[in-house]
């Protein structure tokens, strides 16, 4: 019987340390997946973003000169 009890603990224990692993698992799952949508939307966002900025500074140039490499 107490070998019995002793091996119902263990279960337990195993049960609450996986329970554990899983919210690791998908905490990792998670951050993966938020760092891949946000390394697209920094390459696809960058240059729109440099150019909206630029369209809104002082003085006001237009999109051509904003655009051209000299």
């Amino acid at each position: 019987m107490a070998s019995g009890a002793a091996g119902k603990g263990k279960a337990l224990a195993d049960g609450a340390e996986s329970a554990a692993e899983s919210a690791a698992r998908r905490a990792r799952e998670w951050s993966t997946w938020a760092m891949k949508k946000a390394k697209v939307a920094a390459h696809y966002g960058f240059i729109p973003l440099v150019i909206l900025i630029g369209m809104n500074s002082e003085p006001k140039p237009r999109l051509a000169q904003l655009l051209s490499p000299i």
